[in-house]
């Protein structure tokens, strides 16, 4: 997994690219009407069901815009919150609050968003062993934020990305000539490399469960696709030698029974990809 640090960049890399993208060359409508030396306050309104996430993030943006915003705090990340709650007032220049305004909108309702859905997920898993993870399948440029947001709400991040942990799926499997042979081939790459990454390996059938127990150095073994009572059987066949994760259309309706086959964890795309964002307004206090 990546470090606390690799983590608190892709954060500035996302506020940095974000207001780029949002300002430009100047906020204009506030530059053309609103004194440089106004100063304001603002609260974060809620208007709509859910689990409340980005606030810590939020404190960051308006930072990032203005170190002397000063932002207060009523509502925690992971809270849930009903239609009128207000999560914080910030106060300051008002250009300020202004420029971070849209910012933070769009990324405490997308996080908001997240959180809700992932929660639903982990009460569905309460009373099991079983920890929901999210995936790679997130919004280009704002993965860390959704992933934030994700274990806000109690699920587990699986790898951030490529280059945190290997899983060697059916493509890989297939292009390398079998699974035998893209451990294999793994093992010696880190070995030669001097890299020390956990390997996990997708097995689509009984026999490719198997095929993977052969194998020597596989953290964690990814059940595509299966059926309950082949999960079943798969999950006594590995007898705990390595982790479980079952994968593929998993979702509300069908989490716990996975759960319940006996695997580690179930992953879920559908955490980040398939979700509205939570309705949040940021007002002016007059």
């Amino acid at each position: 997994m990546i470090t606390e640090k690799q983590f608190q960049e892709e954060l500035a890399i996302i506020i940095k690219n974000a207001l780029r993208e949002d300002i430009g060359d100047g906020d204009h409508s506030s530059l053309a009407c609103i004194p440089a030396t106004a100063m304001g306050k603002a609260r974060l309104l809620v208007k709509e069901e859910g689990i409340l996430a980005g606030v810590a993030f939020a404190k960051m943006i308006f930072n990032y815009v203005d170190p002397n915003l000063e932002v207060k705090v009523l509502i925690n990340d992971g809270t849930a919150v009903k239609v009128g709650d207000e999560a914080f007032l910030v106060s300051g220049k008002s250009q300020s609050i202004l420029k971070a305004e849209r910012l933070v909108l769009n990324s405490m309702q997308r996080m908001s968003a997240i959180a809700t859905k992932t929660k639903v997920f982990v009460d569905l898993l309460e009373g099991t062993s079983t920890k929901i993870l999210d995936t790679r399948k997130t919004t280009p440029g704002i993965r860390a934020i959704e992933k934030w947001a994700v274990k806000i709400a109690g699920g587990e991040n699986h790898r951030f990305a490529l280059y945190d942990m290997i899983m060697l799926k059916d493509n890989h499997i297939d292009f390398a000539g079998g699974i035998a042979q893209a451990i294999q081939k793994t093992n010696a790459y880190l070995k030669t490399n001097d890299k020390d990454l956990k390997i996990i390996v997708e097995a689509r059938s009984l026999d490719e469960v198997r095929q993977i127990l052969e194998q020597d150095g596989v953290y964690r073994i990814l059940l595509d696709n299966m059926d309950y009572d082949t999960t079943k059987k798969a999950v006594a066949m590995i007898q705990g030698r390595c982790q479980t994760e079952s994968s593929g259309n998993i979702d509300q309706t069908t989490v716990r029974e996975y759960a319940l086959c006996g695997v580690d964890f179930v992953s879920s795309g559908a955490l980040t990809h398939s979700v509205y964002n939570m309705d949040l307004s940021l007002k002016a206090v007059l």
